[in-house]
């Protein structure tokens, strides 16, 4: 029993069923509009956010799987900030503040694909994209939030994470 695996890149919960992705179901003799609804469905909590899908196709049963990756960490950032997009300037022009638990949730996400080992160097990785993309964190530049953490000013709060972290 032959399988395909179709990578694609989604807006979640958005998936349209027209080119590129309806065609290529079709070509597998799938139910195209089927196959986007349940693709919307378990891409719904990422709404609005750019997520890795995989749908990995039994050819001669024309059963398939769903699997949904971790939407990027500049999307993330920029859900907790209710930004649209990134900004242009980073240096010069901030479009959005968030929280340092913010920035620790997010750190939470990512960590199945992040190579870090400890929630500490996560958060300083997620506040290196958080100034990349333009966001204040606690309305401070992050690097002076990250230099804070390396000077020990928030590990009440990242112990109160740590539990969630070595969960995940």
């Amino acid at each position: 029993m032959p399988k395909k695996t179709i990578k694609i890149v989604v807006e979640g919960g958005n998936v349209k069923p027209g080119p590129p992705l309806g065609p290529t179901l079709s070509q597998f003799k799938l139910n195209v509009g089927e196959v986007v609804k349940k693709i919307n469905d378990v891409t719904a909590q990422f709404k609005g956010m750019t997520v890795p899908v995989t749908l990995d196709i039994d050819v001669d049963t024309k059963e398939y799987e769903i699997s949904v990756g971790i939407p990027t960490t500049s999307s993330l950032l920029l859900k907790k900030a209710n930004a649209q997009q990134p900004s242009g300037d980073p240096a010069h022009k901030k479009i959005g503040d968030i929280s340092l638990e913010d920035a620790i949730d997010v750190a939470i996400t990512k960590k199945p694909s992040l190579t870090t080992k400890t929630l500490k160097s996560a958060v300083k990785s997620i506040l290196g994209t958080a100034r990349q993309i333009g966001l204040t964190v606690n309305k401070k530049d992050p690097k002076e939030i990250i230099d804070e953490i390396d000077q020990g000013k928030y590990e009440d709060i990242l112990s109160k994470y740590e539990e969630k972290w070595t969960k995940v």
